[in-house]
């Protein structure tokens, strides 16, 4: 049973890419390779085709496999409602919500499930690569650990340890982790990788030589700032925050609101790829600006809480005045809820049961229910084809589902628009990933477009990180670390 498992010094070091880089470049050398992280912490997912969701990291790196995503690959997904209470997802199902506290102490009841899942995936294949969470040296949270060191001494998988330089600090990371963990987690790792470099990487030479002599840990390699790792969907959103470069020559303007629980904000990637699009996500404590041409409202974790979020912001009046000058508006799913006249939540599914208007945009009201919704579609929308996927509670009725936004295959009608066409919304994720569709969207706003795949340029970009990672690691020590007998070349 060949493994390989990949933690960090710290949350968004880059592991993700690393692992769907290494999927990608071990399928490219014809082996069976699986993703797997045992438990993630996003509200970024995606729709696997057992009928369940996992993280969307993961389904990224299945993608990289070319195998289809299940609900093995991350048995267990945390998704947060709020800063101390969070849905568990388990195999795809929402097993119940929890605090933060309770749940730490009650993880350890999951390692059974983790290990089921993942000896499932190993035995379909040659090669397992696992993914961390944050990291192991986070030693107040190693009782109970299902997501790094205790899942790895449970699984029996080896361990190489990446330190992300971009942020700094890298030498005191490693040598930091190598102080703090305890005897039996040190000696699963089998080496460390340096990720994210720029420059020249012979001024880091000493530094590398440094890490090995402070850890004793055999230094597997150096990766370089990955460009391409632009164009592949991100998981977490701290990424959002960061600020993005203005183009003033840019035709269409199009701002989405960053909603404190927002979900699924990589349904916006394929827009900000397009030359004639600025795509801005606008941060709470900021106005929305007057010269927006759309305004998308994104999935949420929490309609209801993020409804009142919106709100406090400010953002219900300057929404009100956008679609006054004329503007556009598009709300998807949780968004698209919150276009209505009425959201109501009797059972307390997204947090404490209760009910408030909506931003009266729609004419539909929406109640959210205990069942949810998690399945692809196909649809046509302005003349033109898509794919996506639904995930969503909640059932929305009224009368301006009798002008649909979309028309999906095998069900008709779907979401709605208002008389004059400018106000839109609906549940599918993923709409803008097909581009024609994507074309004929930005076509009614004025704006030419590429008309490209987004999954193209996904699938291209994964094949240029699995080039870059085999020219800066050493993937033959990897592969032997793994227990790979041999590695096809």
């Amino acid at each position: 049973m060949a493994a390989l498992m990949l933690q960090g010094c710290g949350s968004d070091v880059g592991k993700s890419v690393l692992v769907a880089g290494l999927c990608r470049l071990f399928a490219n050398r014809g082996l069976a390779v699986r993703p797997f992280k045992p438990q993630n912490m996003s509200n970024n997912a995606a729709v696997t085709t057992d009928g369940g969701e996992i993280g969307r990291a993961q389904a990224l790196q299945a993608l990289a496999c070319r195998a289809a995503p299940t609900v093995d690959m991350n048995p267990v997904l945390i998704k947060p409602q709020s800063d101390r209470r969070a849905q568990v997802v388990v195999r795809g199902r929402m097993l119940r919500t929890q605090d933060a506290a309770t749940y730490q102490g009650r993880k350890g009841e999951l390692l059974g499930v983790v290990l089921d899942s993942y000896r499932r995936l190993a035995a379909e294949c040659d090669l397992v690569l696992v993914e961390g969470a944050g990291s192991p040296a986070e030693i107040n949270l190693r009782a109970g650990d299902i997501a790094n060191m205790g899942f790895a001494l449970a699984a029996r998988v080896p361990v190489v340890l990446v330190g992300d330089i971009d942020r700094g600090h890298v030498i005191a990371a490693l040598a930091g982790a190598k102080a703090v963990l305890a005897k039996d987690d040190l000696n699963a790792i089998h080496g460390f990788i340096i990720n994210k470099f720029r420059g020249d990487p012979e001024l880091f030479t000493d530094g590398r030589r440094a890490i090995v002599e402070l850890t004793g840990w055999p230094d597997l390699g150096m990766v370089p700032w990955l460009a391409a790792a632009s164009h592949l969907p991100a998981e977490d959103a701290v990424t959002l925050e960061r600020p993005g470069a203005a183009d003033a020559v840019r035709r269409l303007k199009i701002i989405v609101p960053m909603l404190s629980r927002i979900a699924n904000f990589d349904d916006f990637d394929p827009l900000r790829a397009e030359p004639e699009v600025a795509l801005t996500f606008i941060p709470p404590g900021q106005p929305m600006p007057g010269d927006a041409d759309l305004v998308i409202l994104p999935g949420t974790k929490a309609t209801l809480a993020d409804l009142a979020f919106l709100r406090a912001q400010g953002w219900d009046v300057d929404l009100a005045a956008h679609v006054r000058r004329g503007g556009r508006v598009l709300g998807v799913c949780g968004g698209y809820q919150m276009l209505g006249r009425r959201i109501a939540d009797p059972h307390g599914i997204e947090g404490p049961a209760g009910e408030a208007a909506g931003l009266g945009l729609l004419d539909v009201d929406t109640v959210l229910t205990t069942r949810k919704t998690l399945t692809h579609v196909a649809a046509e929308g302005f003349g033109a084809r898509l794919t996506g996927y639904e995930m969503h509670v909640g059932v929305t009725t009224g009368p301006g589902l009798q002008h649909p936004f979309l028309h999906l295959d095998g069900e008709g009608a779907h979401g709605a628009c208002s008389l004059d066409g400018r106000i839109m919304g609906g549940y599918v994720h993923g709409l803008f990933e097909a581009g024609a569709f994507r074309a004929a969207f930005l076509g009614r706003l004025g704006a030419r477009s590429r008309a490209q795949d987004h999954g193209a340029r996904v699938d291209q970009a994964l094949d240029e990180i699995a080039a870059e990672l085999a020219r800066h690691l050493d993937i033959a020590t990897l592969a032997r670390i793994a227990g790979l007998e041999t590695l096809p070349t």
